[in-house]
């Protein structure tokens, strides 16, 4: 039985519908993933089926009893107190209580705080509400959530975590996530893959993550123009059918226009055309003019250039043995690199890691604590900045991008500024509105325009992807794998980086920075190799004895002296297993699989690197 039916839905926001008599059912145990342009209406709908906006016509059903959670695209205002508070705020009063006896329980030492707690808890008891504090531990426990920790002090990351908190304390039967990746780090997304791929309820989500789309969804649900298509299967199946469907009503729209045209010419002849017997021919043509006229065309695409600069140097950084860190946390340390022109090296790490600091020591504007940082020459920077913050909030989005400016020169030829913005979709109307009125798409597609229309051969992209839609994200791949000049890109989209990035940075902890050829898939590969070969253990270091002569080294009896023999294959074939292994648990497609068989995979992982770990203790051992 359908958890939520949309009936006949139309939406409007002034202008052409934005939804157009939508007819939608999402059933239990599904995964859907909703796709679509920048503005297509993706967080429209979803805001529908939430019951947050009222259809300006037809129906949205709800089951009886089905509980429908959202998970919104940006963090809402007002949100304060603790961890705990945020999440129990979710359960209405009650949740309330809850978290006034969970502040309380902390402050009984207070004056007057012991008698408020009995009277809480008092309350709480006539409300049965205790199963209630239990599903908030439960819901934080299983997302790894300090209960204790302010809000207001928490990483964009784990701010996102916490409000998945708040939708999933609701227990829903329908759960609703808009861009649930933005601000997650790598491991985090894995983090929210495999939850969800084990949710009991239905899932409704939009993305513009393609491998998180691949990994989850079971069915597309495609808005375009105002109309919405459902496509059963995975997401290449949607994207071949969908190319057939554009290509056919490319045709049969080439055909109906040439029909028209040749109609046009026909009535424009005389006095023959408006004939009695010809009437029927006459209105049959207004007809056409009307049904030509409601046409929708389909969204033009974004067109990117960058304005390019003269040649930077060949050598464009070099890292001599560099060292920073700052409030106890280590960043980098004796780390050394060369860039050179047209690298595209991309940088990848948990939140907090130091990405953005790793980036300002590379182009210089934090000096090390030691080590040396050398520019190249000639270098023009153009920055993407993730918070957006060279986007003015009190300009147009004209404004922001011209400067000033009537036209913009791009590659030596000048365009008029608003040209230049219809080239990133923007209607005219749209670029004289202030950035307050843009979505966070127009904001990221904005700030590409701003970016571009500057000379450069150094780009640097902070997390440049978040909020685009998918098509842009192509065309925005494309351009940087053609760009004449260096990237440094931090991204947490794990085929954003495969496709465009040449080499890694990796912030692996402690100050340790690898590098490593290749995108993110060429580092998973690289990783579980690098971490199946076991480094021995390190000596303790103890006071330098006396010079003495070196100790007879033990002879080995014949079993001892066939082990040994035999070690080296041994370890070969479990260091082939661990990677072979590594590498499957990297797929998303795995954890498809029946529970056991995941947990079984794990345990076998552990027990091959406890087996690793021995044999090489004991070659050492032998061969000492």
């Amino acid at each position: 039985m359908a958890l939520v039916q949309l009936l006949g839905v139309d939406y409007s926001v002034g202008g052409p519908l934005l939804l157009d008599q939508v007819d939608l059912v999402v059933e239990p145990r599904e995964r859907v993933c909703i796709v679509g342009r920048n503005g297509a209406g993706k967080s429209t709908l979803l805001r529908l089926v939430a019951g947050e906006l009222r259809p300006d016509d037809g129906e949205v059903r709800v089951q009886g009893g089905v509980r429908v959670a959202r998970l919104a695209q940006e963090v809402p205002h007002g949100l304060a107190g603790s961890v705990f508070d945020v999440v129990a705020a979710a359960l209405g009063e009650l949740g309330a209580l809850l978290a006034q006896f969970h502040q309380l329980s902390h402050q009984l030492e207070l004056p007057g705080h012991a008698d408020a707690l009995a009277r809480v808890q008092a309350r709480i008891d006539a409300e049965q509400g205790w199963d209630l504090d239990r599903r908030v531990d439960g819901v934080l426990t299983r997302l790894e959530l300090p209960a204790e920790a302010r809000f207001a002090d928490l990483s964009g990351g784990m701010k996102r975590r916490v409000l998945l908190a708040r939708a999933l304390v609701l227990a829903p039967d329908v759960l609703l996530l808009d861009e649930p990746t933005n601000h997650l780090d790598i491991e985090a997304i894995d983090w929210l893959e495999k939850l969800l791929l084990g949710f009991d309820g239905a899932v409704l989500f939009v993305t513009h993550d393609r491998r998180f789309l691949r990994a989850l969804a079971t069915r597309i649900v495609e808005i375009d123009r105002g109309r919405v298509t459902s496509w059963p299967g995975d997401y290449a199946n949607y994207l071949r059918r969908r190319e057939e469907r554009l290509h056919a009503q490319a045709q049969a729209n080439a055909l109906f226009d040439r029909k028209l045209a040749a109609e046009e010419v026909w009535i424009r002849q005389g006095i023959k055309a408006r004939r009695t017997r010809n009437e029927g021919r006459v209105r049959a043509l207004q007809a056409m003019r009307r049904e030509r006229a409601q046409r929708r065309e389909l969204a033009g695409r974004v067109r990117l250039r960058v304005a390019d600069a003269a040649g930077s140097g060949r050598r464009v950084v070099e890292a001599k043995r560099i060292t920073f860190a700052y409030g106890g946390k280590v960043i980098a340390r004796d780390f050394s690199t060369t860039i050179q022109r047209g690298d595209r090296v991309g940088l990848i790490g948990a939140n907090g890691s130091g990405k953005t600091t790793l980036l300002k020591l590379l182009l210089g504007e934090l000096a090390p604590q030691s080590g040396t940082v050398t520019l190249g020459t000639q270098l023009q920077v153009a920055y993407f900045d993730q918070h957006r913050a060279s986007l003015r909030e009190d300009l147009s989005a004209l404004d922001n991008v011209a400067e000033g400016r009537e036209y913009i020169e791009i590659d030596g030829a000048r365009k008029h500024a608003l040209g230049y913005l219809q080239d990133f979709l923007f209607a005219p109307e749209r670029a004289r509105a202030p950035i307050t009125a843009l979505s966070g798409g127009e904001r990221n597609r904005l700030l590409l325009a701003k970016l571009f229309a500057r000379p450069s051969n150094l780009l640097v992209m902070d997390e440049p992807t978040n909020d685009l839609d998918v098509e842009t994200l192509e065309l925005l791949e494309e351009l940087l794998t053609d760009y004449r000049g260096t990237l440094l890109l931090v991204s947490h989209d794990r085929d954003f980086l495969d496709n465009v990035v040449t080499s890694t940075l990796v912030l692996e902890g402690d100050g340790r920075i690898g590098e490593y050829v290749g995108g993110y898939s060429d580092w998973l590969r690289q990783r579980p190799a690098m971490a199946a070969v076991a480094a021995p253990p390190r000596a303790v270091p103890v006071e330098p004895a006396p010079a003495a002569a070196a100790p007879a080294r033990r002879k080995l009896g014949y079993n001892e002296s066939r082990e040994l023999a035999q070690l080296p294959q041994r370890i070969e074939a479990l260091e082939a297993r661990i990677a072979e292994l590594g590498h499957a648990l990297q797929e998303p497609a795995f954890y498809q699989r029946e529970a056991a068989a995941i947990v079984a995979a794990n345990d076998e992982l552990s027990s091959l690197q406890r087996e690793l770990d021995a044999a090489y203790a004991r070659w050492s051992e032998l061969d000492g």
